[in-house]
C-alpha cells in the first residue's frame, strides 16, 4: 500500500463503509434519543456517514455495562497472561486492517493519508502490543516489616475508565488512553472527538473479535457539552483521561468536585518553543526539522512547535531555509500520495486559524503563506503561514493556533531564549539546537517542559512519558507510567505467628 497512487487510493476510500452506531455493552446500538450527527470529509465537505449523538442516557448505559463487567471480573480478573492474548491478537487485527483504518482517519479528520498509513495506524498497533507485553512483566511489591508481619502493595485496577480524546490524532489518541487502561484491568467509555469518531467505532468492533469481553470497551460518539460532560459527572466513573484544550481540561476537573471526586489525568494546550542556537552545526537538519515540527499534521498537533527562537546572528538566514521549505509542503488531497499537508479538520477550526493569521498581518511581518485555499475548488485548506520578528507579546506568540503558523523570534543570548521560551502558560514540549553539549544540558535543564528534544522536534514512544507542565496538564500518557494513573495502590496486611 505505500506504493498505492492517488486513483488507487480514492478506489479504496470509495468502497469504504463506515460504522455509524455506538458501541455499548459488545453491541452497536442507535443513540437513545435517535439523534445523529454527520461526519464530514474537511477535504471535500461530502457527508461520510450519520453519526449516533449519544447523550447522558448513552453514557449512563455504557458505564453501567462497564461497571458490570469490571464487578464480575470478565476481564479485571481474568489470568495477565490471558489479556495479554486478547489485546496482542487486537494489534494483529489493526495491522490486519491498516489500510482501512488508515482511511477512515484521513478521511475523517483531514490528515494525509501517506502519514496514517505509516504512523497512525501501525503505531496504534504498535501501542497495544506494547501493552499487553508490558501486562505481566509490571511486580507488585512486599513492604520491608518484621517477623510477624507480611505487607503486600499491589497495583489494582480503578474500575471504570472514562477517555475523552481529541480529532487530531484519532486512532492513536484513543490507543493511548484504552490501550494501557486495559491492560491494567478496567474497562473501557471512550468519548471520541465528533470532527472524527469514526476509527474509535471500528476499533471497537475489532476489540470484540479480538476476544475483549462485552460491557469492557463501549464507545458513545457525541458532543462535548453533553457526552463529555455526561462522563465527566457521572458518579460511577473511577477515572477521566482527557487530551484536548486547556479550558475543556478546566471543565473536567471541576465535574470532578461536583462528582464523586473522580481522578482526572489531563493532558492539554501546547505552544511548544524551538530554540535554534548559532552554534548549531546543521541547519538544514534544523530547518527540516522547525519546519516538521509545525506544520506536519496541518500544525493541529498539540506539542506543535509554533514559536521558534533563532539567535540573531543566524535569523536571516535560517528564516529563507523555512521559506523554501513551507514553500514545498502546499497543501493538496490528503489521498494524493504527492500531498505534503492535508485538510484542516472541519470550518471551524479553518476560520479560527485565518482569524489569527489575519490579526497578524496587523502585526508581524508575513514571509509566506497567510491564505485559505481550496483543491479541486473544496474543502478545508490553509497555506503554511511563517510570520518573522513577531513580538513575544502578540496572540500568534502566545494563544495556541492549532494550525499550520509559525512565529519567529530573534534572541541575542541564551539566558534570554530561556525566559521567553518559559513564558508562557503552557509546558508541553520544547526544542533544543546545539552542538554544544554544556549548552545542550544546561537549557534543557532549565526549560519547563514535559518533553525537551535536543537536535530534534517532539520525540516521542512508547518507551517514554508524554505530558505537560503547567496549563499542559499533569496527565501522562505512553510508557510503564500510564499505569500510574489507571491504577491504584492497595496494601494488604497479614498478620502470622512467626
Amino acid at each position: 500500500m505505500l506504493d498505492y497512487s492517488h486513483d488507487d487510493w480514492k478506489s479504496r476510500a470509495a468502497g469504504l463503509s463506515f460504522r455509524g452506531q455506538a458501541f455499548i455493552d459488545g453491541k452497536f446500538v442507535d443513540a437513545a434519543s435517535g439523534k445523529t450527527f454527520d461526519s464530514i470529509n474537511p477535504a471535500t465537505g461530502s457527508v461520510l456517514t450519520p453519526v449516533a449523538e449519544c447523550d447522558a442516557e448513552d453514557v449512563s448505559r455504557a458505564v453501567t455495562a462497564a461497571r458490570t463487567a469490571f464487578e464480575d471480573g470478565r476481564w479485571s480478573r481474568m489470568a495477565p497472561g490471558d489479556r495479554k492474548a486478547v489485546m496482542l491478537k487486537l494489534a494483529d487485527l489493526i495491522r490486519d486492517n491498516l489500510e482501512e483504518m488508515a482511511l477512515l482517519d484521513s478521511l475523517d479528520m483531514g490528515k494525509l493519508i501517506t502519514d496514517a498509513v505509516t504512523v497512525d495506524a501501525p503505531g496504534s498497533a504498535h501501542f497495544f502490543q506494547w501493552y499487553a507485553e508490558a501486562i505481566d512483566k509490571v511486580y507488585d511489591e512486599v513492604a520491608p516489616t518484621g517477623p510477624g508481619d507480611l505487607a503486600l502493595v499491589s497495583r489494582v485496577p480503578l474500575g471504570v475508565v472514562g477517555a475523552v480524546t481529541p480529532w487530531n490524532f484519532p486512532l492513536d489518541m484513543a490507543t493511548w488512553k484504552a490501550a494501557a487502561a486495559l491492560a491494567a484491568g478496567n474497562s473501557v467509555a471512550l468519548k471520541p472527538a465528533e470532527q472524527s469518531p469514526l476509527s474509535a467505532l471500528r476499533l471497537a468492533e475489532l476489540a470484540a473479535e479480538a476476544g475483549i469481553p462485552d460491557g469492557v470497551f463501549n464507545v458513545v460518539p457525541g458532543f462535548g457539552a453533553t457526552a463529555g460532560q455526561a462522563l465527566g459527572l457521572h458518579m460511577d466513573v473511577d477515572c477521566l483521561a482527557f487530551t484536548g484544550s486547556t479550558a475543556t481540561g478546566k471543565l473536567f476537573m471541576q465535574y470532578s468536585g461536583q462528582s464523586n471526586l473522580k481522578q482526572v489525568w489531563p493532558e492539554t494546550g501546547g505552544k511548544s518553543p524551538n530554540l535554534v542556537f548559532a552554534d548549531c552545526e546543521d541547519l538544514d537538519a534544523a530547518a527540516d526539522m522547525a519546519a516538521f515540527g509545525i506544520f506536519f499534521n496541518q500544525g493541529e498537533v498539540c506539542s506543535a512547535n509554533s514559536r521558534l527562537y533563532v539567535e540573531r546572528s543566524i535569523k536571516d538566514a535560517f528564516v529563507e531555509k523555512l521559506i523554501a521549505r513551507a514553500q514545498a509542503m502546499q497543501p493538496g488531497d490528503p489521498l494524493d500520495p504527492a500531498s505534503k499537508m492535508g485538510a484542516i479538520v472541519d470550518e471551524k477550526q479553518t476560520q479560527g486559524i485565518m482569524r489569527f493569521v489575519e490579526d497578524g498581518k496587523k502585526t508581524a511581518n508575513l514571509v509566506t503563506g497567510g491564505d485559505r485555499v481550496t483543491v479541486e475548488g473544496k474543502g478545508c485548506f490553509i497555506q503554511p503561514t511563517i510570520f518573522d520578528d513577531v513580538a513575544h507579546d502578540n496572540p500568534l506568540a502566545r494563544d495556541e493556533i492549532f494550525g499550520p503558523v509559525l512565529s519567529v523570534i530573534p534572541f541575542d543570548t541564551e539566558d534570554q531564549a530561556v525566559t521567553m521560551a518559559n513564558d508562557s502558560v503552557y509546558g508541553l514540549a520544547a526544542s533544543v539546537w546545539t552542538d554544544n553539549l554544556s549548552r545542550a544540558c544546561r537549557v534543557s535543564d532549565r526549560l519547563m517542559a514535559g518533553t525537551v528534544s535536543v537536535n530534534t522536534v517532539d520525540a516521542l514512544s512508547a518507551m517514554t512519558p508524554f505530558g505537560g507542565m503547567k496549563q499542559s496538564g499533569f496527565g501522562r500518557d505512553l510508557s510503564l507510567h500510564s499505569f500510574e494513573k489507571y491504577t491504584a495502590l492497595k496494601t494488604t496486611w497479614i498478620k502470622y505467628k512467626a
